[in-house]
């Protein structure tokens, strides 16, 4: 008889059940893995036996195959030893077959016989439950597949715990959910940036619409204080944000104990990441830097030192909202709906058009230096300012303005304004507005439409940048508790993008 255990195989986020078939057979003693195994999976044969040696058994002297079905799709990862040993468990006699028939089951093995906690949990459990299965998975992951919703799920730490629970020895309990705490998070706060009130204004626009940022200022300017306070300042995640970004940072093994992320993702990557670090890839395909911060902020400083090429792959996944990486075995798409923020000073010296600071090569070094920022890229920046140094004077002053919940208040009344207005077009922000959506949510008056004509003739706008100043104009007026944008809208609107066309 054949032992047949289910686990899944993972492309992108998305998961494709797997039939493991266990099969002992007389001959000379082998222990093969068929099924297109990688080095990770073909390795499971010595965790296995180690594994059943620590629990006193031994692997009986026949020939043992191992089928991975479908038998041409690429098996990765150490979450098919769990599944293994079961099979082999299973056709030793030493648990029934009926036991692990209704589970999708998950799970590194040490050699000591522990089940160590693997990535993928949470989209396994809910395929599980599309198929009215249970799940088994490491006790390290049972919170996770709780989220999954009402399904069976068997937890345990050692292999010996699932024997004695199928054998009615031992029951394992159902895994607990993780306490929540109901503290709000400790971010920093818009108050303690001294001056930069244009900047702010920029900061608080471009949180209530979800557009994205880019700032130029000298060093020290405060570029990334001010990126480091719009988390603060944005919305929590709804429940199927929640779960979205939680499915990929579990594909990644990057999910934090106890499951759910319930905060906007921040990720800043060092300037010398690499393009699959960046948008996804690898051997093995995985989430990149910008999947990571879906539904959050992707903050990119001293942005002209990353490679270009890495830049330029960026423009798609920001207009599209997802990444789909190509390799000749593989071919996954994973969501990168971000906010992406980006800061640069205007030269490599930093201090272009300071007389006194700047460097002998002015202004041609701030010339080179901009160059490296394509301007199709530049033109996915719905907001582009200039941060200026702060005067000693500034400095002086104590901390005053309003503070991070202040505007946040503000930015949740636009927020909602933009999720009632946009209820029937699945669109939660104006930065996803396009096309006839936009058309009838910016509607202008003859005064604005006449300066958007002229300003787009003049500033030589491409038809993204134009459609990008009405977004941003109709975040204005969302701000103001407006219903039309206004010729003044348009105005503040059209000098969020003048960085562009300043070379």
């Amino acid at each position: 008889m054949t032992a047949r255990v289910m686990t899944v195989a993972f492309a992108g986020i998305d998961t494709i059940p797997v039939d493991v078939q266990v099969q002992m057979a007389s001959g000379l003693p082998a222990f093969s893995v068929v099924g297109l195994p990688d080095k990770a999976v073909s390795e499971a044969r010595e965790r296995v036996r180690s594994a059943l040696s620590a629990m006193g058994l031994a692997l009986p002297p026949k020939r043992i195959t191992i089928n991975l079905a479908p038998a041409d799709l690429l098996k990765e990862g150490s979450h098919f030893d769990l599944p293994i040993a079961l099979g082999l468990l299973a056709e030793m006699d030493v648990i029934g077959h009926e036991d692990i028939a209704n589970f999708v089951v998950l799970g590194e093995l040490g050699l000591d016989g522990s089940i160590t906690g693997v990535g993928g949990i949470l989209p396994a459990a809910m395929q599980a439950s599309g198929l009215d299965r249970g799940i088994i998975c490491p006790a390290d992951n049972g919170a996770e597949a709780l989220w999954a919703g009402e399904l069976e799920i068997l937890a345990p730490s050692r292999l010996t715990g699932l024997i004695n629970h199928f054998k009615g020895t031992q029951i394992l309990s159902r895994p607990c959910a993780p306490k929540v705490s109901s503290s709000p998070l400790s971010l920093p706060d818009l108050r303690d940036i001294k001056g930069q009130e244009s900047a702010k204004r920029a900061l608080e626009i471009a949180a209530a619409g979800g557009h994205n940022l880019l700032m130029s200022g000298p060093p020290g300017s405060g570029k990334s204080m001010l990126a480091a306070r719009l988390p603060g300042l944005l919305p929590e995640l709804n429940a199927r944000q929640a779960l979205e970004t939680t499915v990929i940072h579990s594909v990644s093994g990057m999910l934090p104990e106890g499951g759910l992320i319930r905060t906007r993702p921040f990720r800043q990557p060092h300037h010398s990441a690499s393009m699959p670090a960046l948008v996804g890839g690898g051997h093995r395909v995985r989430p990149g830097e910008i999947s990571l911060a879906h539904h959050g902020v992707l903050f990119l400083d001293e942005l002209p030192e990353f490679q270009r090429n890495v830049l330029d792959a960026l423009r798609q996944p920001l207009e599209t909202g997802q990444v789909s990486v190509a390799r000749a075995n593989a071919h996954v798409t994973y969501p990168a709906r971000v906010q992406l923020v980006a800061a640069m000073n205007p030269c490599r010296c930093g201090y272009l058009g300071d007389n006194d600071l700047a460097c002998t090569r002015a202004p041609r070094c701030g010339e080179d230096y901009q160059a490296r920022l394509s301007g199709p890229l530049l033109d996915r920046f719905d907001i582009q300012i200039d941060v200026p140094a702060v005067t000693p004077e500034e400095l002086d002053l104590p901390a005053s303005g309003e503070t991070t919940q202040v505007v946040r208040k503000r930015i949740l009344v636009a927020r909602e304004t933009q999720s009632l207005r946009y209820k029937n077009d699945n669109i939660l922000t104006n930065a996803e507005a396009d096309g006839e959506v936009l058309q009838k949510a910016a509607v202008l008056d003859e005064d604005g439409r006449a300066l958007l004509q002229d300003a787009t003739r003049q500033m030589k706008l491409s038809a993204r940048g134009y459609h990008r100043v009405l977004r941003v104009a109709r975040t204005i007026a969302d701000l103001a508790g407006m219903d039309n944008v206004k010729r003044g809208h348009i105005a503040e609107a059209l000098g969020y993008r003048h960085m562009a066309y300043r070379r």
